[in-house]
């Protein structure tokens, strides 16, 4: 099992410029791990990460989308998975953190935490490329790779749940994060025109 504060911090050493989409738990330690314009957070929404990552890939091809997914959130919207496997945008990256719980509601178990495979689920959807990881020196190995590869790529990271970041909501809603996303998705528009 691996710690997701330290996962994230490997996919942010090599993220470059891309757009990155996160989710709950996640989205509050990324903040903190690789503050940037491009970070759409998507708190309040919950199963949608992968859903709103498939219209970021489609509209801005040229730039690459990094999903960071939690497990209980992905078991909210499965179906986006056959959805994006159908477009395969080349530019998508898609990470579920899976840690067999509902992390931001109590730590509830998510139905079939001992079983469910959600790189098995992404591979029999038609994802290009499916990973897994639970060895942090793996990962760290062989994230150049995967993040490089054409899409749409997905990974299952095995982490323990987390220690409860500070929720501080003005952070993702508030109206400075959203104007400095509206003007830097402008910019990659008029970008890619």
């Amino acid at each position: 099992m691996m710690i997701r504060t330290e996962c994230l911090a490997e996919i942010a050493g090599l993220r470059g410029d891309a757009m990155v989409v996160a989710v709950y738990s996640s989205a509050f330690e990324w903040i903190g791990i690789s503050p940037h314009p491009l970070n759409f957070l998507s708190v309040g929404a919950m199963g949608q990460a992968s859903s709103l990552a498939l219209g970021f890939a489609i509209g801005l091809p040229n730039k690459k989308i990094i999903v960071l997914d939690g497990d209980g959130s992905l078991l909210m919207n499965l179906g986006s998975l056959v959805t994006i496997a159908e477009i395969a945008p080349t530019n998508l990256v898609h990470f579920v953190c899976q840690n067999g719980c509902y992390e931001a509601n109590g730590e509830h178990p998510i139905p079939g935490k001992d079983r469910v495979s959600f790189a098995a689920i992404a591979r029999g959807a038609g994802y290009k490329n499916v990973a897994e990881f639970s060895d942090i020196a793996r990962l760290t190995t062989e994230l150049p790779a995967l993040l490089s590869a054409a899409g749409p790529t997905f990974a299952t990271l095995h982490v323990q749940p987390g220690i409860k970041p500070k929720l501080d909501y003005s952070l993702v809603h508030g109206a400075a994060a959203r104007d400095a996303f509206k003007s830097a998705l402008a910019r990659e528009i008029s970008a890619d025109a």
